[in-house]
């Protein structure tokens, strides 16, 4: 590794931001058992940012909106939830998601809802 470039990676369970730069933070999503389709409705938005979503690999489905309109994710096709629009992804097992969002995005600047 140099200074002029990084190589980052992140093969855990779950969601964990990989890198910030300034406003923004880029982060990847591979499956845990909260991501499942068949786990309690969690659905969650940010007050503050917009999220985006990229399918790399695996299957993954977004849930918009309080009446869960429901969309299978393509690979490589570009996902941006507005900013206070309700969400919610599943994941496959073999599921691995890019996600963009600014990087102050926390629990204080989000509401969750149990469906």
């Amino acid at each position: 590794m140099n200074q002029e470039l990084e190589i980052l990676e992140y093969n855990g369970e779950g969601y964990s931001p990989v890198m910030h730069f300034g406003e923004w933070r880029v982060a990847l999503l591979n499956y845990a058992e909260r991501f499942d389709p068949s786990c309690p409705i969690r659905l969650e938005r940010h007050l503050l940012t917009d999220e985006v979503f990229v399918l790399l690999d695996g299957e993954a489905t977004l849930f918009i909106g309080e009446q869960m309109t429901s969309y299978p994710m393509e690979k490589n096709k570009i996902y941006n939830v507005k900013q206070g629009v309700w969400h919610r992804i599943t994941a496959s097992k073999d599921a691995k998601v890019l996600i963009v969002e600014n990087h102050n995005t926390s629990k204080e600047n989000s509401e969750y809802l149990e469906v």
